[in-house]
């Protein structure tokens, strides 16, 4: 017969450990590895989805704020993108106050895009007022930061509102360029 301190130890001998086992720890982890590499990947195609989907609407913004300044300011197509953007103050040629300030101010970044603004056929006779002769046309262009990861395609438009892009994820050098590549929508819709 057992006394009462070697029952005590005869009980605790057989008591099962309670925590997890090695093995079961592993097969967690690599469970948990499994679903972060199905979803991470989607996860970034998700955001480049989002980037581009931003970048054509900002492109779009930009084309429709350059028509109101031409009809605005009759200085014809703004200067540069800082003049489309505004210090809070009241709105003028130098600065209409048509855009976001961080599309108006340099590095001209956002949403893993970088914008562009390139006056294109000539300058206009600037008006009494204007710090600087607007053009009778532009380019604006919207490129990945690093393409394959904020975004895949690039796009552009000029004064006729049409929205294009490029798979390659390169600026268009000029108009024509813009023109040649595929288009995406009319920027007045």
């Amino acid at each position: 017969m057992l006394n009462k301190t070697q029952r005590g130890s005869a009980k605790n001998a057989r008591r099962p450990e309670r925590g997890f086992s090695l093995i079961e720890l592993l097969i967690t982890v690599a469970i948990i590895l499994i679903i972060a590499a199905i979803a991470i990947p989607s996860f970034l195609r998700s955001r480049i989805a989002a980037n581009e989907a931003s970048a054509a609407q900002n492109v779009r913004t930009l084309v429709t704020a350059s028509g109101l300044y031409n009809a605005a300011w009759g200085n014809g197509y703004p200067p540069a993108l800082s003049n489309l953007g505004g210090n809070g103050g009241v709105a003028t040629c130098d600065q209409a106050a048509l855009i976001d300030t961080m599309l108006s101010t340099a590095p001209y970044h956002k949403g893993g895009y970088v914008y562009g603004y390139a006056g294109q056929n000539g300058t206009v006779q600037s008006p009494a007022g204007c710090g600087n002769a607007g053009f009778w046309g532009y380019l604006v262009t919207a490129t990945p930061l690093t393409t394959g990861l904020t975004g895949n395609r690039s796009f552009c438009a000029d004064e006729q509102g049409v929205i294009h892009y490029d798979f390659t994820g390169q600026p268009a050098a000029s108009e024509a360029a813009c023109e040649a590549l595929p288009a995406l929508s009319q920027a007045s819709d």
